[in-house]
């Protein structure tokens, strides 16, 4: 064996022996055996999604594909070797002639390990294993479309998209896979509700309707002799005991080809041919995953637990879009921690580690112990979403886990072993942090599995890291500022990060210049943006927004505010995006708001910079303002306040004039309004009171979305118009008033991730009152968990707004909040 040729590494805390790296295995090509494996590793955060859970049947090529005149036969492999690693997850499957035991590639160390055995070709069925290790209904439907003699992927693509306008009308979304060997697979999800048989013979139903359709093109019978010159719609592939090539798998072609998901407008394209494996990977560095729709779509993930214990609008926990966890896996060099310290019915503290694209959670009633000498119980929790690793709130009482959350200590770590019974790792928290530096800990399992397991956690007696870790360690230190970052890593500055704030804005009350004729008022601009809370302290900022969010991170630009606030300070204001002219843009801020990946955000900030005006102040140097009237806040912060070239923060000047002259004014000027306020009116934290008046140049209305209309045509498995509503005088949880439909103003890309949001959300019953027939004929009802907000003419006499326009999300609202501004 050639020197070099074997190697032992470690993959997210597992340890492999790689042979025979330098083996050719696609001789056209020159492709190595450690090229497939290096394939598998960077291809594994899209694809574990699509494999995870389910039995893999290999197609192994020990010595190589050969070549297009001489191929090489491979063999298929179903039953675990006996030296199989123990930590890979096993699935047995009983067959006619004995039970048969699988490997289950649910992340991607395994799925280096099948590639170290020479399996290039990765088959799966449709369905998965459930925790007690049986068969599920299937998550999703396959269409092999073949193409026989005299046919291509031009004829496949023809017949995709006839499937595709088919089965939109069962209300299913279809993804194409250019299989990598003849032809195309289209796969689309399902809620798990049917079993194989009955999903296999629906597809055979629709298969003959196509080719009733279509007969010159298509093909559903299996015999070989009808499809020269057609197309067949294999749909048997939905057997519960059939597999199909898994997404992203290489084939054993000459070529390393691979089934490569693809777009719909990538079917258009008369050259449509197969991607090979370099092609594939450049896609998914850009983040083209066609597949994640289907992913999100499909029931079951490791995000299942935690999604059935919590309720959309009514918790301010982060509710993620997929139940499969974040996109991308990243390596042990980069993996994230939090420490959250959570006052629930008793104080304990949550570990949270980054593993596999979720956080990985034990409960610590006394957290990370202070010496080697004593160890701490843990218990393991469900999965968490990423999103979870900046959250800090209020959960509110009757909800899963209710009480206040802030977090303790927060960093990266890195991984020494990662077993089923036991976990070693260094955790590497903020600089000046609790943790008070590195610390490593081992987590040792003792009793149970999976969540509510018990476990130990202990300080390690010997702190230095191990070699291996530590050169992980060094190695972020030196790119920490090439990569991504951690969503909250403090101010570059070494700053510690601010106390929570607690505090919610004071709101102001909707009206008219009538109302505003008597008494002495203070007049400011209505800004079209996002409402803020900001604290400055000891050099660091924190962003919280009106409804308690955290959203520091997600505006990188405004961690300069300490350079504009002379001293510790929390101020209120709004976060705005302009426009070519100046102007405050709301459409603009949208492309900011959804965002929370850094990278995400720091390619749009460069095209979409925010600006912070600052409008009053509610704590000085540690010292409450509250009680002071409005014309001292203004005046302390004028003077806490300097403007800094090149930092995007100030405090614009007033409105002039009377009410009148001040609205008119902001008509012309393109902004949305004016804001009175009494000169003499306290700070009333969460409260909206009659003492800040708000006049609006257009009618805006914040509200509630409960439901969409279904699309008609070629809109046919899209989404028509959003219905929404506002919630009634007793609250949300008792409906919400109907406030109308609205289709106008709404883009293809937000509508597409509405509807991702909304097969989450589905529910039976209308949340409104009283909705209109015609509305209600063709409508899907979703939890009210979503705000938006519409601009409109005015209201009809049944409380529904007349011509809306859709402006936009509105994250930073909760849907209790929202109230009907007369």
């Amino acid at each position: 064996m050639a020197e070099g040729s074997r190697q032992l590494v470690e993959v997210d805390g597992r340890r492999l022996r790689l042979t025979n790296l330098e083996k050719v295995m696609y001789p056209e090509t020159g492709t190595t055996k450690g090229e497939v494996i290096s394939y598998y590793a960077e291809i594994a955060s899209v694809m574990v999604p699509l494999v995870a859970g389910r039995p893999v049947t290999r197609k192994r090529w020990v010595h190589g594909v050969g070549t297009a005149d001489d191929p090489a036969q491979p063999f298929f492999e179903k039953n675990l070797a006996e030296h199989a690693p123990e930590w890979v997850r096993r699935g047995v499957i009983q067959h006619s002639d004995g039970p048969k035991t699988y490997p289950i590639a649910g992340d991607r160390a395994t799925l280096v390990w099948l590639a170290q055995q020479a399996a290039l070709e990765l088959h799966v069925p449709q369905w998965r294993f459930d925790a007690q290790g049986g068969a599920t209904n299937p998550d999703r439907m396959v269409f092999d479309l073949d193409p026989g003699e005299g046919m291509g992927l031009a004829e496949c693509a023809e017949v995709a998209r006839l499937v595709r306008d088919l089965i939109a009308g069962m209300g299913l979304e279809a993804m194409p896979v250019t299989s990598g060997s003849k032809g195309i697979h289209l796969y689309a999800a399902l809620d798990g509700s049917q079993t194989s048989q009955q999903v296999s013979d629906v597809a055979h139903e629709l298969a003959r309707a196509l080719e009733a359709d279509h007969p010159d093109l298509i093909v559903s019978s299996m015999r070989k002799t009808l499809r020269t010159s057609r197309v067949l719609i294999d749909w048997s592939q939905n057997n519960g005991k059939k597999t199909t090539i898994a997404p992203y798998s290489l084939r054993g072609r000459s070529r390393p080809t691979v089934a490569a998901p693809r777009t719909w407008e990538e079917l258009d394209d008369p050259g449509l041919r197969h991607l090979e494996a370099s092609e594939v990977l450049a896609r998914a560095a850009d983040g083209v995953d066609p597949m994640r729709a289907i992913t999100e779509r499909s029931h079951g993930g490791p995000l299942s637990e935690y999604l059935s214990m919590r309720s959309t609008g009514k918790t301010p926990e982060p509710m993620p879009a997929s139940t499969w966890g974040a996109a991308s896996a990243p390596g042990d060099d980069s993996a994230r921690f939090v420490i959250q310290e959570h006052h629930a019915r008793r104080l304990h503290f949550d570990l949270r580690l980054e593993r596999d694209g979720v956080l990985k959670s034990w409960a610590v009633p006394k957290g990370v112990p202070e010496t080697s000498g004593v160890n701490h119980l843990a218990v393991q929790t469900e999965d968490h979403p990423m999103e979870y690793a900046t959250f800090e709130g209020t959960i509110p009482a009757g909800e899963y886990g209710a009480g206040s959350m802030t977090i303790w200590d927060t960093g990266t770590y890195a991984t020494e072993k990662w077993r089923d019974e036991e976990v070693i790792i260094d955790l590497d928290g903020q600089p000046g942090g609790p943790l008070g530096g590195v610390v490593r800990v081992a987590l040792i399992r003792t009793d149970g599995s999976g969540e509510k397991s018990s476990w130990l956690l202990h300080r390690m007696k010997d702190q230095r890291p191990h070699a291996r870790v530590e050169e992980a360690r060094q190695r972020r230190l030196e790119t920490a500022g090439d990569d991504e970052g951690f969503a909250t890593r403090p101010p570059a500055s070494g700053a510690p990060r601010p106390a929570m704030i607690r505090e919610r804005p004071m709101l102001a009350t909707p009206g008219t210049v009538g109302m505003l004729a008597r008494g002495d008022w203070a007049l400011e601009w209505k800004w079209d943006g996002i409402r803020v809370l900001a604290r400055v302290e000891g050099g660091g900022v924190r962003l919280m927004s009106r409804n308690g969010i955290d959203i520091t991170e997600r505006y990188p630009e405004l961690a300069r505010l300490p350079e504009v606030i002379d001293g510790d300070a929390l101020v209120d204001g709004e976060i705005v995006a302009l426009d070519a002219e100046g102007r405050p843009d709301f459409g603009r801020l949208q492309e900011r708001m959804g965002l929370t990946k850094p990278r995400e955000i720091a390619a749009v900030a460069a095209s979409v910079p925010v600006r912070l005006l600052l409008f009053d102040v509610l704590e000085v140097d540690g010292a409450s303002v509250v009680a002071e009237p409005y014309r001292a806040r203004r005046a302390r912060l004028a003077e806490l306040a300097r403007r800094v070239p090149g930092v995007p923060v100030e405090v614009p000047p007033a409105a002039e004039g009377t009410p009148a002259d001040a609205l008119d004014e902001s008509r012309m000027l393109g902004l949305e309004g004016i804001v009175a306020k009494r000169p003499g009116s306290a700070y009333r934290p969460g409260a909206r009171t009659d003492e800040w008046v708000k006049l609006k140049v257009t009618r805006t209305q914040e509200v509630v979305i409960g439901g969409y209309r279904r699309g008609v045509g070629t809109r046919t498995g899209r989404i028509r118009s959003l219905l929404v509503g506002i919630p009634g005088a007793r609250g949300l949880e008792h409906g919400l008033e109907y406030a109308g439909r609205v289709g106008s103003g709404l883009g293809e890309k937000e509508l597409d991730r509405l509807l991702a949001t909304f097969s989450e959300t589905e529910q039976p019953d209308a949340p409104f009152l009283d909705v209109p027939a015609a509305d209600a004929a063709d409508a899907v009802w979703v939890r009210p968990g979503l705000v938006g907000e519409i601009e409109f003419s005015g209201w009809t006499g049944t409380g529904v707004a007349r011509h809306p326009r859709w402006r936009g999300l509105r994250t930073d609202i909760d849907p209790a909040d929202v109230r009907r501004e007369e």
